[in-house]
């Protein structure tokens, strides 16, 4: 059944859709051609994880974290000898009086992503910002770990 939002206050028009010729592959032509919406609906049931680069520039080691629609204090740092873990929740917005969902792609729920640092990073030294939805994690190299240039004799 199709239903038609018409532009009258008497509410929608429904509309019958014409019979479908059944084929041997008709289940075959429903499954690929709804193929992008039943992977939508597999992500539902799926818990919030969020991307995460991880790059070394100027002698740091940074992890850049995206956690969208999720504030400051929702989230959780934590440095367990070398692995430091990021944890927090993204919620779902309680308010639903007047909204109607038509989809949801959006993932939701608790999330927490652990990091093993190499010997070279300096863990008294680790800082955090946050800002714009990205959590940016620095963790400078000890300056032993950092390479340097050897002079060749003649």
């Amino acid at each position: 059944m199709v239903i038609k939002i018409s532009g009258s206050s008497q509410g929608p028009e429904v509309q019958r859709e014409q019979p479908v010729t059944l084929t041997p592959f008709r289940m075959f032509e429903d499954y690929f051609n709804n193929w992008v919406m039943n992977i939508g609906q597999t992500r539902r049931s799926e818990s919030f994880k969020p991307a995460v680069d991880v790059l070394e520039k100027d002698s740091n080691i940074i992890i850049l974290c995206e956690l969208p629609g999720i504030e400051e204090k929702d989230i959780d740092l934590k440095l367990d000898g070398r692995t430091i873990t990021i944890q927090g929740e993204r919620k779902h917005e309680e308010e639903t009086q007047g909204i109607v969902y038509h989809r949801i792609e959006s993932s939701f729920g608790t999330f927490s992503r652990s990091f093993d640092l190499p010997d070279s990073a300096d863990i008294e030294r680790i800082s955090a910002a946050f800002s714009n939805g990205i959590l940016t994690i620095t963790a400078p190299q000890k300056p032993e770990a950092q390479p340097r240039t050897i002079k060749v004799n003649a």
